[in-house]
């Protein structure tokens, strides 16, 4: 039977001969993120910075285009617009104007006017403004979420490892977030309840990755007891080569009509989410292994010359 192989089942890339440049390259990623989170800082979007929403039916299928040029006329800052339910049904995002609440009703109401005129027929089912301290309590959760899905993470691999490992994989996602946050600020993509959602859809796939390749180095640790770390650390990332590659292109097929069709609501969460793939998959060879042999070699193993042992099976498919 054919089965298709992104490398040969005999490679033998050293790997571990770039793990200096790696960790350093990956370091200088992850501190100019942060600096890049304080200056310029992050496009937060209504959700966390508040703002104003309003839910509207056309009589005909909504022509996004020219309904968002309608409304930057107005001048009220950065507009967003998501169909939902049917083409008629468009939720109207905007940015918190300055003032008060009654300064929000204003801005509400000549956006009702300025679609009642455009676009005769248009009924306004709901205006909502999300103030300042619904969007702290937002934010905040969103930060609850992300700390304490690192927490769990922590304690799985913690439990089902050494602690060489779970250090090694939790240092490697706290270096592959900053660099998200750091692609956010970039990029200018709006910070919001999505952006928190692909932020842990992407810790939760480096994470599987990595489980997969530490699976198999310490299935290799039983089986080459004197071979070592650096020798059995690229084996073990060469056995699962293909598993990781197949993964991450199988998952990558997945996501990209999101981000070329899915239109203003999910195509910068599918952008982010091709981003973490490539992060993710290359974090787990050229980071997580660096700090597992950096950590595990005078404990995991002490370098001696290796056992002339049978091989192992074979490699993952």
């Amino acid at each position: 039977m054919f089965r298709l192989r992104l490398v040969p089942d005999n490679t033998n890339i050293q790997f571990m001969r770039g793990r200096h440049a790696g960790l350093i390259v990956s370091a200088f990623l992850s501190i100019a993120s942060v600096v890049l989170f304080f200056y310029p800082g992050l496009n937060y979007g209504i959700d966390f910075r508040g703002g104003i929403v309003i839910e509207a039916r056309t009589p005909q299928a909504a022509d996004f285009a020219s309904l968002r040029h309608t409304l930057n006329q107005l001048n009220m800052g950065q507009v967003q617009l998501q169909e939902f339910g049917s083409p008629q049904d468009v939720l109207i995002r905007l940015e918190r104007q300055p003032g008060d609440d009654a300064a929000q009703q204003v801005a509400a109401d000549k956006v009702r006017a300025t679609l009642a005129q455009e676009i005769p027929g248009t009924t306004v089912r709901r205006v909502e403004a999300v103030g300042a301290s619904v969007s702290g309590e937002l934010f905040f959760n969103g930060m609850l979420a992300l700390g304490l899905a690192l927490l769990a993470m922590l304690v799985y691999i913690w439990f089902r490892f050494e602690w060489q490992f779970g250090l090694g994989a939790i240092v490697t996602l706290l270096l592959d977030v900053t660099k998200v946050v750091g692609f956010y600020a970039i990029t200018g993509m709006q910070f919001n309840l999505t952006a928190i959602a692909a932020i842990l859809t992407i810790m939760g796939y480096s994470t599987n990755d990595k489980v997969v390749v530490y699976d198999r180095m310490r299935e290799n640790l039983r089986i080459y007891k004197k071979m070592p770390l650096r020798e059995l650390i690229d084996r073990s990332i060469n056995e699962t080569l293909n598993r990781t590659l197949g993964t991450s292109m199988s998952t990558l097929l997945s996501i990209l009509p999101l981000a070329f069709f899915g239109g203003e609501a999910l195509q910068d969460f599918g952008i982010v989410l091709i981003f973490g793939i490539f992060l993710a998959t290359s974090s787990s060879i050229f980071i997580a292994a660096p700090i597992l042999l950096f950590l595990g070699e005078n404990r995991l193993r002490r370098n001696a010359p290796a056992e002339n042992a049978a091989p192992a099976a074979n490699p993952t498919p």
